[in-house]
């Protein structure tokens, strides 16, 4: 019996265990399913992006939190950035290998979430409180 659940321990040390409230995977997780997060993966899934075309591409986002959420995804390992040293400067972002295969797992949830739209807004109109 201790054979067969330290093979479970294993596997759960192998995988990670996101539900841990210590779990480094958990800090990542944050960074990909963020609001910005997901968008900025997105867009860079159609390829190489300067700032000010990653801005305009992703409506809402200031431009410190693009910032913040490049260098977070940058951080990961999920997108590159090469400064190139000309006057003004220029910069552009790519996803790496990596980010490429997490892009692939974020644009599956966002096609399901357009495709279920209509379920997903007529179940938000069911659940949302009355008006005395």
């Amino acid at each position: 019996m201790l054979e067969k659940d330290s093979g479970k321990l294993a596997e759960a040390m192998r995988r990670g265990d996101v539900l841990a409230a210590q779990c480094p995977s958990r800090e990542i997780l944050k960074h990909v399913t963020s609001q910005w997060g997901i968008l900025v993966l997105m867009a860079l899934m159609e390829g190489t992006h300067r700032f000010s075309a990653l801005r305009r591409k992703i409506g809402g986002v200031s431009e410190k939190m693009l910032a913040q959420t490049l260098q977070q995804l940058e951080q990961d390992g999920f997108v590159s950035r090469v400064s190139y040293p000309v006057v003004p400067p220029h910069v552009e972002y790519s996803l790496t290998p990596l980010g490429e295969g997490i892009g692939l797992h974020v644009e599956a949830l966002t096609d399901w979430i357009e495709h279920n739209l209509p379920s997903i807004t007529l179940a938000q109109q069911y659940a949302a409180p009355k008006a005395p």
